[in-house]
This record gives structure tokens, C-alpha cells and sequence, in this order.
């Protein structure tokens, strides 16, 4: 296929028939379970998941969750309740905040952000960032810290790596107990887990292992980000979530995937990416996208990256063959 901008549009009536068989069969034929839960956090790819699920099984054999804590943005919540009403399931809203609170995460959190601004009292948020020249300089991914205080102001430091993990580690629970919030309704109800994790975050490691990575089935990662918003509108999802800016909604202060992880917005993410999977010429990459070739050469290089340092995440646990 010639490669274009438009190289990513799908016949999205014919796709939508094979993802539904997929979720169909594995339900009925692979697990053998009733029906299917899924998490839905008022973004694109969990309304798509729940109504390719619907379509499958019936809205009488999918049930929703919606899990916010205190960090979780208001809109997720409203968003999540949307898709959950346009799909006519059953769905329960269970707040994690106090589950976290026993694990510490908030605490452990805090304890960092008072470590860089110590001066910095009262109210106040925060989020994690990556540098956005990713095409115009060769850099490392090092991430800064960002707070806002109660008048609206934003500082920003560097985090040290070790801080970092920390962080990360504490945010990383909170995906963690979502899925076993999941696991909980699924196992009662004898469903399984769908997850919501597109091509993208699947080859770049965007999902936490045991998280939102800890599912059953995966049926959107062979779709790009544009593939999902295609579907998206085919399905009916509401408008307003097809429209809203996709977030990890991790961190009180609203952060968008792009400034968080991919450091490209999806429009040209997902061109660079399918470029570089099906071995489209730098030069080819660069004319059709309007970049020049060393910007692609670097978006490749990060995304390569990426995919080595975060290849644990996609294997199952390593095991020894004995010669018993």
C-alpha cells in the first residue's frame, strides 16, 4: 500500500465484524464465561472496547467499572458514565482512594514533591512531563516534575531517576487495584477481563504490568490511535469522549499522553510508527509528513527505545525447562 497520509483509514463495518468475532469466540469457545467486564475510564479506547463487547455478547452480558480516586480527573468519571448509558449496561462506580491511602501511595508521592518544593504550601497539584523537542534535538527521556499552586502558577524541576521510580511505583498501584477490582466482579459474575490497550501503547509499553496490562483479551491492539477513533465514531461512542484529550489521568494536575510519554501528538505518532513497522524509507517518512529526515531518524530512535526497554512487560514470566 502506498504510503500516505491516509494510509491508516479502515473499513471500519468490516473491522468491527472481526473484532466482534474475536470477543465472541473467546468469550464462548476459549474462557467458556458468560460475559465480559471492563473498566471504563471516560476515554476512547475503553468506550470502544465496551461497545465492540456489546455488539459480541449482548448488553446484558457486559458490566463496567468505573474506578476514580482522589487524583482521578471529575470528567473521567462523567465521561465514564456516558459510554456506560449509551451502551445500555450495567455498571457500579467503586472509589479506590481509601485502598490507596492503606498502601501509602499518596504519602509516598507527597514525600517527593515536598523533597523539590519545600516552600510550596497549601493546595496544589501536580504531574509528570517529558521534554516536547523530541524532533528537534537529540535528548533522554528525563522527566520533570511539574506543580501548581492554589493561584494557578507552575514550577518545574527535574526528577532525579531514582525519584522517579519512586514515583512511579507508588502511581503504578493505583493500576493494580484497579485490576483487581476488575478480577473481583469478573470471577463472581464468571466473566472475563477485557482491556482496552491500543497498538501504540502495546509496542511503546504504555500499560503497567499486572494493571491495566492484567486483562483477559486485548481486542484493539492491532489498531492505531487513529484506527480507534475511526471505530469510535462507527459505534456511536458520544461525542464528547471521542473528542477529549487522551490522558493517563494518573496525577492531579491534567497531563495529556503526549506530554507524558509519546511526546508526538497521535496524528503523526501513529504515521511514524507504521512507517518505521513496515520499513517506509526515512526520506519517504519525512516528504509525506512534512518533517525533515533527521527529525524522523529521531522519532524512530525513541520509539525503539521504547519498545527495548520496556520488551519484560510483553513476555510472560521466564521459566527453566528441566531434565527431571
Amino acid at each position: 500500500m502506498e504510503f500516505t497520509r491516509e494510509v491508516l483509514k479502515i473499513d471500519a463495518s468490516r473491522i468491527t465484524e472481526q473484532l466482534v468475532d474475536f470477543i465472541r469466540h473467546q468469550v464462548k469457545d476459549v474462557f467458556r464465561r458468560k460475559g465480559i467486564v471492563i473498566g471504563l475510564s471516560g476515554g476512547i479506547d475503553s468506550a470502544v472496547a465496551g461497545a465492540l463487547s456489546v455488539r459480541a455478547l449482548g448488553p446484558d452480558r457486559v458490566f463496567g467499572l468505573l474506578l476514580p480516586e482522589t487524583d482521578s480527573n471529575p470528567v473521567s468519571r462523567e465521561f465514564g458514565r456516558k459510554a456506560a448509558l449509551s451502551l445500555g449496561i450495567e455498571y457500579e462506580e467503586v472509589e479506590i482512594t481509601p485502598m490507596l491511602k492503606s498502601f501509602g501511595v499518596y504519602a509516598k508521592r507527597d514525600a517527593i514533591v515536598n523533597k523539590y518544593f519545600p516552600d510550596l504550601q497549601g493546595e496544589r497539584k501536580f504531574r509528570l512531563t517529558l521534554p516536547q523537542d523530541l524532533l528537534d534535538r537529540d535528548r533522554i527521556n528525563a522527566y520533570s516534575l511539574e506543580v501548581q499552586d492554589a493561584k494557578g502558577n507552575i514550577m518545574s524541576k527535574r526528577l532525579a531517576h531514582k525519584d522517579y521510580l519512586k514515583m512511579m511505583a507508588a502511581n503504578d498501584i493505583k493500576q493494580r487495584v484497579r485490576m483487581t477490582q476488575l478480577y473481583y466482579e469478573a470471577e463472581k459474575r464468571y466473566y472475563i477481563v477485557c482491556g482496552t490497550t491500543n497498538l501504540a501503547e502495546t509496542i511503546q509499553g504504555f500499560f503497567v504490568k499486572y494493571g491495566d496490562g492484567g486483562v483477559d483479551i486485548e481486542p484493539l491492539t492491532d489498531l492505531y490511535k487513529a484506527q480507534v477513533f475511526q471505530l469510535g465514531k462507527y459505534l456511536g461512542v458520544p461525542e464528547e469522549i471521542i473528542a477529549r484529550t487522551p490522558s493517563p489521568d494518573t496525577y492531579s494536575l491534567p497531563v495529556s499522553d503526549q506530554d507524558f510519554y509519546f511526546c508526538l501528538p497521535y496524528e503523526i505518532l501513529d504515521l511514524i510508527m507504521y512507517a518505521l513497522l513496515h520499513k517506509i524509507s526515512k526520506e519517504k517518512t519525512a516528504a509525506v509528513l512534512g518533517l525533515r529526515p533527521e527529525q524522523v531518524e529521531r522519532a524512530w530512535k525513541d520509539l525503539e527505545r521504547k519498545k527495548n526497554a520496556t520488551e519484560t512487560l510483553r513476555i510472560l514470566p521466564p521459566a527453566p525447562t528441566l531434565d527431571l
